[in-house]
């Protein structure tokens, strides 16, 4: 038994029998409890009224109150009615341990009693006990946030509407209010969702990373003892050429000379796929670091490898169209001053959007024309010394947009995807990421029939 799951928690014990108490007192005692005694219904309840404990251990055979009229008080007081009741009691009465029960109690201890037995119960019930508190916290606070939502929901509802009323004459000024809303809820969108995303991605690499490291360092170890081994057989097959007809027999079966030519090749295979895993694990927590209140120096080709290897498997080939290839063309960028966690996710969003592009230019493929001219996204990074600037082109040779749709593809809940598919946020949120938090500039050009590309501008100081 663990004294410290228990050390944290207080027990009342209520029976008429000295040596009762004592024994059970002492067992409890010893595994690190805060231990209340009480020797009949009476004094128990009044020592609850000053402590709360976290559960009761209640004797049935009791002068006064017994134990079940006592647990019967407990039960109909709104304070007391959560604290778990184990019954105390000598009988083997089925009818009497259904009464109980009947009664909210949550188990039964049998005297004489077993230490193992007693500690065991006692903590299972105290585990469901403070999980059950600590889900009511939960609760609690998930309610008051989703009041404090509500709250904002009805304020920024009442400003627009003391807006409508105001629009015939001041239409100039609602223009510029729903401007500064819709700011406001791109940066509470922006920021739940990353927070959210952010924990979750970190959460996920984390616990990828150890078992990866355990496995990997294993590979090692286990590749060396494989080559030991093999070694020894050979020294064996040199030694004994002749090794008898039951191990000649078996080394065909298994096919030996193939087992030793495959198994370093297998070792190796799984080291190159824990490897993967690994390189996929530094992806997310990259794209999942959390940025501070000032902006960090950062590598912003980090970022993008982080943001193709996240977005992999649409870049894959599948049963509708061959894989689209990423071309990328890097130049010397230094240490980018900037809020690491916003960029990626600026990345994210249109290295996401030029694969929705590729995608639709191959709902009817053309394979001699898809042969000729592979679907590719091209992703050049350079500085501009004369306007000191990071830039990174991100382009695609999709069917690319016409001038009306290009003029308002960073407008708020502007898109032309299908409901299921955008939600005309994502490039809105990169505009608003690259241009106010980052005193930066993000454009698009886009030629019907030839592609699209976005340039993301970054000042270096």
């Amino acid at each position: 038994m663990n004294n410290l799951s228990l050390s944290k928690n207080t027990l009342l014990i209520v029976d008429d029998n000295p040596t009762n108490l004592g024994v059970i007192f002492n067992v409890l005692d010893e595994a690190g409890l805060e231990v209340l005694v009480a020797q009949d219904g009476e004094s128990a309840l009044q020592k609850i009224e000053y402590v709360t404990p976290d559960l009761i251990l209640l004797d049935i055979m009791m002068p006064g109150i017994d134990g079940f009229e006592t647990c019967s008080r407990l039960k109909s007081n709104p304070s007391t009615s959560e604290i778990p009741i184990i019954f105390m009691t000598a009988l083997g009465n089925t009818d009497q341990k259904v009464k109980g029960l009947s009664l909210g109690a949550v188990d039964y201890i049998t005297k004489p009693f077993q230490k193992e037995e007693v500690l065991a119960r006692i903590q299972v019930h105290l585990e469901l006990r403070n999980l059950t508190k600590d889900l009511a916290s939960k609760n609690q606070l998930l309610e008051e946030k989703i009041e404090e939502k509500t709250t904002l929901e009805k304020s920024l509802q009442q400003l627009n509407q003391e807006l409508e009323k105001r629009v015939e004459d001041r239409t100039s000024e609602l223009k510029q209010a729903l401007q500064t809303i819709q700011q406001a809820q791109l940066q509470l969108i922006q920021s739940e969702k990353m927070s959210t995303l952010g924990q979750l991605v970190a959460g996920v690499a984390h616990e990828i990373n150890n078992p990866v490291g355990f496995i990997k360092g294993n590979l090692t170890h286990a590749e060396t003892y494989i080559q030991d081994l093999l070694e020894i057989v050979h020294l064996y097959q040199q030694q004994f050429p002749s090794p008898g007809a039951a191990i000649a027999t078996r080394a065909e079966e298994v096919d030996l000379e193939y087992l030793i030519q495959d198994l370093p090749e297998l070792i190796s295979s799984m080291k190159v796929g824990v490897e993967r895993i690994r390189q996929i694990s530094v992806s997310l927590r990259t794209f999942s670091r959390a940025d501070s209140t000032s902006k960090v120096e950062a590598n912003l080709h980090e970022g993008i490898d982080s943001a193709l290897l996240i977005l992999q498997h649409r870049l894959k080939a599948n049963d509708t169209r061959p894989k689209i290839e990423v071309v990328k063309e890097y130049g010397n960028l230094p240490l980018v001053p900037c809020y690491p966690g916003q960029i990626n996710q600026v990345f994210i969003n249109i290295i996401a959007n030029a694969i929705d592009a590729l995608e639709d230019s191959l709902l009817k493929p053309n394979l001699a024309e898809i042969k000729a001219n592979p679907r590719q996204i091209t992703i050049c990074t350079e500085v501009d010394p004369h306007r000191n600037i990071a830039m990174i082109h991100i382009k695609d040779n999709g069917l690319g947009m016409p001038e009306e749709v290009c003029t308002k593809i960073f407008d708020y809940l502007f898109t032309t995807k299908p409901a299921e598919k955008g939600t005309g946020l994502g490039l809105s949120i990169s505009h608003q990421i690259v241009v106010e938090k980052h005193c930066g500039q993000l454009s698009c050009f886009s030629e019907q029939g030839v592609g699209t590309e976005f340039i993301i501008e970054i000042p270096l100081a």
